[in-house]
């Protein structure tokens, strides 16, 4: 039941964020949310130490402390800045971490390149009424950086400390 909600939650969360920020512009509170308090409560019945479930909010901390100044200074969505910051919570304080900013951050550089090319394109006209594509066409609207996140998510999850411990309790 234990690996169930590590295979499950996390990577569900990351998927609807990225749907949602390409679809609306927004990631609703309650992902963030719900990605804080299923680790709260899965993280220790992992047999996770103190130390390093402090470590785990550490990340979640040092990394909203981060993005709350991009989102004051206008350089980041706030429901982005918040994903960010309880998805780190899941990497944790390590290198982990490291890996999953920056390939996120590569990920959302392509992916900002790409749509800023696709709005200088014809097919941006052609597009803007889609449901999915009007927020790539829109030149007055800003990048869905949901969709990166949620991508570079889940490409790193799997190597992530929870993930790890649910593989290595299925193995045993």
């Amino acid at each position: 039941m234990l690996e169930a909600a590590i295979f499950v939650v996390f990577p569900f969360c990351m998927l609807f964020a990225a749907i949602s920020d390409m679809l609306s512009m927004t990631i609703a509170n309650r992902v963030p949310v719900l990605l804080v308090a299923v680790f709260a409560l899965v993280a220790p019945l992992t047999g996770m130490d103190w130390a390093s479930y402090g470590w785990h909010f550490a990340a979640g901390g040092l990394v909203l402390a981060v993005t709350f100044g991009l989102f004051a200074l206008g350089g980041m969505g706030g429901g982005d800045a918040k994903l960010l910051a309880a998805s780190a919570v899941w990497m944790g304080l390590n290198i982990h971490l490291v890996e999953y900013l920056l390939v996120s951050t590569v990920i959302g550089g392509l992916l900002t390149l790409a749509i800023l090319l696709f709005r200088k394109s014809p097919l941006a006209a052609v597009t803007s009424h889609n449901p999915f594509l009007r927020h790539f066409a829109d030149e007055t609207s800003g990048v869905p950086y949901g969709i990166a996140l949620g991508i570079g998510g889940l490409l790193t999850f799997p190597v992530s400390p929870l993930m790890a411990w649910a593989l290595a309790s299925l193995a045993a």
